[in-house]
């Protein structure tokens, strides 16, 4: 009757035909006969099938290959979270035996500063990384349109990366490949090679200035915001752009976004103060965090997936928790403080906040463990070298700076 599989087959004994046990009823209600050949029946005459669970065909909608690659695509991901999730748990639980205890970590001071890596003319560096596997390795990006690659083992300059016609404002270092990316106001998302010292792809996601970037866990997917109101996560081998959505309701540029160390959900900041957590599969908004005022500058997730710490023009931070959706602590800065970077440590045990100057919390406890005031300018950038053993800084003075022991 109703050409899917029934999930309640009973056998008309008129016609000897499977029928769902729904539709027949209805049938019989309205015409007291069998639909295939006309004879009187009726309901008390309808005989169930037993069986087990069957297995449903797709629905004929899931057949079309963007269906059919997307369900893929949202299996794979599903697996690999369910991975990432238990290494996380995993991780959770112990705090590595190499990492910076807290009385160490108040000790530090600057070791290092180096003003060389960008244009004097067009001063500043408003991005900061550096990689994962090895934080030796330091990725910026300036106001003079460039990408650099340094060494600070080496105290050099690796790569200088020239393409973006406008102010590069974030970038991320790749965790396994020798690859970097970068995006900027001038609404590309650019991939570059470090060993081939080239562009491999512009990736042209957006129709305004791109704001934020982050990379999937798996390292093969980016996802970006944009002042056009998008999220959009792409490919980076191909480039290809596989989604973008806009939440229709808000109609507000995005100002950041950042994945969820498991990869399923991530969020977004707007020029509103609205946090958004989105689902990845879904294409949905899952939770909204509001409380800021101004747009927010920017949001870091822990890495043990349970708190979000978020920033914005408020001179404020605030730390939610996502397993209960709410705010559990505000840390008031001073007044006109801007919030420009927010970083977790590998670990989740330390917060960095940079801004109008550095200050390094501790988890948990929320207590204040470090504050360095050396850049002579807002900084833009903070990140943790591996195990805290060292942190390093960048900012509108131009100059990038490392603290340690």
């Amino acid at each position: 009757v109703c050409n899917e599989v029934p999930e309640h087959p009973c056998v008309s004994p008129v016609s000897n035909q499977v029928f769902e046990r729904r539709l027949i009823e209805k049938y019989i209600a309205e015409n007291g006969t069998d639909p295939m050949n006309g004879q009187p029946l009726s309901e008390e005459q309808l005989v169930d099938i037993k069986f087990s669970h069957p297995i449903r065909p797709k629905a004929p909608s899931a057949t079309s290959i963007p269906a059919i690659l997307k369900s893929l695509q949202d299996e794979w991901l599903q697996d690999k979270a369910t991975i990432l999730t238990t290494e996380r748990k995993k991780r959770g639980k112990t705090v590595p035996e190499d990492l910076v205890r807290a009385e160490d970590l108040g000790k530090y001071h600057q070791v290092a500063s180096h003003v060389g890596l960008h244009s004097a003319s067009v001063p500043g560096i408003l991005a900061l990384d550096l990689c994962p596997s090895d934080t030796s390795k330091v990725l910026t990006g300036g106001a003079d349109k460039n990408v650099v690659v340094f060494d600070k083992n080496e105290e050099q300059i690796v790569a200088t990366f020239k393409g973006h016609t406008k102010k590069v404002t974030s970038v991320i270092y790749h965790p396994s490949q020798s690859v970097v990316f970068s995006a900027s106001p001038d609404s590309t998302i650019r991939v570059w090679s470090v060993t081939g010292g080239n562009c491999v792809q512009v990736v042209r996601a957006h129709e305004a200035g791109v704001t934020g970037l982050s990379l999937h866990a798996t390292g093969d997917y980016l996802l970006s915001s944009s002042e056009d109101q998008y999220w959009a996560f792409s490919d980076i081998q191909t480039g290809r752009v596989l989604t973008k959505v806009t939440d229709e309701s808000a109609g507000c540029a995005l100002t950041c976004a950042q994945f969820h160390p498991d990869g399923l959900i991530f969020g977004t900041g707007t020029a509103d103060s609205q946090i958004k957590i989105w689902d990845l599969k879904e294409r949905t908004n899952v939770a909204n965090f509001p409380g800021h005022s101004g747009p927010v500058t920017s949001i870091a997730f822990s890495e043990n997936g349970y708190y979000l710490a978020t920033g914005a023009q408020d001179s404020s931070l605030k730390l939610w928790d996502l397993r209960k959706l709410k705010n559990f602590k505000t840390i008031t800065l001073d007044n006109n403080y801007e919030v420009k970077s927010l970083v977790f440590d590998q670990s989740g045990t330390y917060l960095a906040v940079g801004g109008s100057d550095i200050r390094v919390y501790i988890c948990k406890q929320w207590s204040e463990v470090l504050n360095f005031t050396d850049h002579t300018g807002l900084v833009t950038g903070v990140a943790f070298g591996d195990n805290a053993r060292f942190l390093s800084s960048a900012g509108m003075d131009r100059s990038l700076k490392f603290y340690s022991l």
